[in-house]
């Protein structure tokens, strides 16, 4: 099987690079630098050097050496901080610009190349830095610039040394994806023989002899159902899913959740009301942070107290994700944090060995599984729900009058969605009740109530999102039906920011 290793230097965009690479049919693996020569196997065909927030010349910064890029002795790709760093490693030279450069830029092409197949001669691209390589090193061509930078692109034949400024893998730049298959393919010379299917073999193969039994967490989600499906092969009836009621649900949802596991075949599904607890630990906190690492405190506490009273729990099953890795900072020591995530656990949960089949995976990739898995319609579709639940679509307090609130907004959204044929067109689609109250009219008397804004995202893997461009008559509508239906909203907002440089959840 071919191979394309993606070294993390800490983009947030590192695990999009080898996203990418996986939808052409090509497995790529991400790795840390330190870890570049045991991972140089026969069937590795290509290297590629991520993006990073440091800068070269920062004392904690990672580097690579020369003798090291020589020891790879495969085609190399160095994209945003790869791109300096080769610079930098070579004999080039890298500076802070006077003026940085971040989004969408005009990239022109000055000399040809098998990296440029098929692509024009300009196009947009998408750009996220503020040093600059200003001298390219001996043997380096320079193949393309931008009105600001003038190396944006350079390559090295003899040493098969590549290197660009912006972001191909990122949907916001024209032709990466071009870019990216002329580098696996057209240089490095893959074959498309991989699919998500393969990671599940490798992993029931993996554990096929498990003993003892696991437990799973689950929610309804399609990652924790695939999860939970998955474990069933291995572990038959002894695996026990859990489904913990944090009283942060939406409406109806532990039901529905208790009526598909019992349509899948679980004999063994464990629920626990801890609604309670949740809420009262949760009263007074207005930190999103505080707020989520209580709630993922608390549940892991629950998983602990049910695996203890279970019996000869050996194994515990998590439905993390790549996206949920990479934003929690866990890929890489060079990666920035940029929220906890509930289902991103210590290995060394109360002895229990960790299993996590999905966790090199993204969600379009675990819908594919899911589908080949023949999960329910219903479950492969289903939009995205964090594990934190409506605790972080509150901004500030949590309370029950707000939770309130937000089911019943919630409530009519998905209602609305599904009037109007959108609920499997978008990606994603909720609302967030903000913390802060407006003057609103109700029969004639004045009206001071909360303020809902209205998220829709469109995206692939949840590492970029575009907000959902929907009719005017279904936005009429929703706003219509919540400020007519739920009591304590007076205003209904609508919002039209991206990932980058927003995040898909307000907390």
């Amino acid at each position: 099987m071919n191979k394309i290793l993606v070294v993390d230097f800490g983009s947030q965009y590192t695990h999009l690079i080898a996203r990418r690479i996986r939808s052409f049919g090509v497995y790529s693996e991400v790795i840390p630098p330190d870890l570049i020569e045991e991972h140089l196997s026969p069937e590795v065909k290509g290297v590629i050097l991520s993006g990073g927030p440091m800068s070269v010349y920062d004392a904690s910064s990672p580097k690579i050496n020369e003798s090291l890029l020589l020891k790879i002795r495969r085609p190399v790709l160095g994209i945003c901080y790869g791109h300096q760093l080769i610079a930098h490693v070579l004999g080039g030279r890298v500076s802070k610009s006077a003026v940085g450069e971040y989004g969408n830029s005009k990239f022109y092409i000055s000399s040809k190349h098998t990296l440029f197949d098929d692509v024009p001669e300009s196009f947009t691209v998408w750009m996220s830095h503020r040093d600059s390589v200003v001298s390219p090193p001996p043997g380096f061509t320079v193949l393309g610039h931008t009105e600001v930078t003038k190396i944006a692109a350079m390559a090295n034949d003899e040493r098969s040394i590549y290197t660009l400024q912006f972001h191909p893998e990122v949907v916001h730049t024209e032709y990466g994806l071009e870019i990216l298959k002329n580098f696996v393919f057209g240089i490095c010379g893959c074959e498309a023989n991989w699919n998500p299917m393969v990671s599940l073999y490798n992993f029931l193969d993996e554990y096929k002899d498990c003993d003892g039994n696991a437990i799973v967490a689950v929610s309804g989600g399609v990652d924790s159902t695939v999860t939970a499906v998955i474990l069933k092969k291995i572990f038959g009836d002894r695996l026990y899913p859990v489904f913990i009621d944090t009283g942060l649900l939406r409406q109806g949802e532990r039901e529905w959740v208790e009526s598909l596991f019992k349509t899948l075949g679980f004999k063994n599904l464990v629920v626990v009301d801890a609604s309670e607890i949740f809420l009262d630990r949760l009263r007074g906190v207005v930190d999103p942070e505080e707020k989520r690492k209580i709630i993922s405190g608390l549940y892991v506490s629950i998983l602990k107290r049910v695996a203890k009273e279970l019996p000869n729990i050996r194994y515990l099953g998590q439905g993390t994700l790549y996206p949920d890795r990479v934003e929690s900072g866990a890929t890489s020591s060079y990666t920035d944090k940029i929220k906890s995530h509930h289902n991103v656990f210590d290995k060394s949960f109360v002895g229990l060995e960790v299993l996590e089949p999905l966790q090199d995976l993204y969600k379009d990739e675990v819908r594919e599984l899911a589908k080949y898995l023949g999960l329910p319609r219903e479950v492969i579709d289903r939009h995205p729900f964090p594990g934190p639940g409506l605790a972080i679509r509150i901004v500030g307090e949590v309370t029950p009058e707000k939770l309130s609130i937000l089911r019943k907004v919630d409530k009519i959204v998905d209602e609305e969605l599904r009037r109007w044929n959108l609920y499997g067109v978008v990606w994603q689609f909720f609302p967030v009740l903000l913390s802060i109250k407006s003057v609103g009219i109700r029969g004639d008397h004045r009206h001071y109530g909360y303020i809902v804004s209205i998220r829709g995202v469109e995206s692939v893997d949840a590492m970029t999102a575009r907000f959902a461009r929907v009719d005017w008559g279904f936005l009429d509508s929703l706003a219509t039906r919540i400020l007519n239906e739920v009591e304590g909203i007076s205003r209904v907002l609508y919002d039209i920011s991206n990932k980058p440089p927003a995040t898909i959840e307000y907390e």
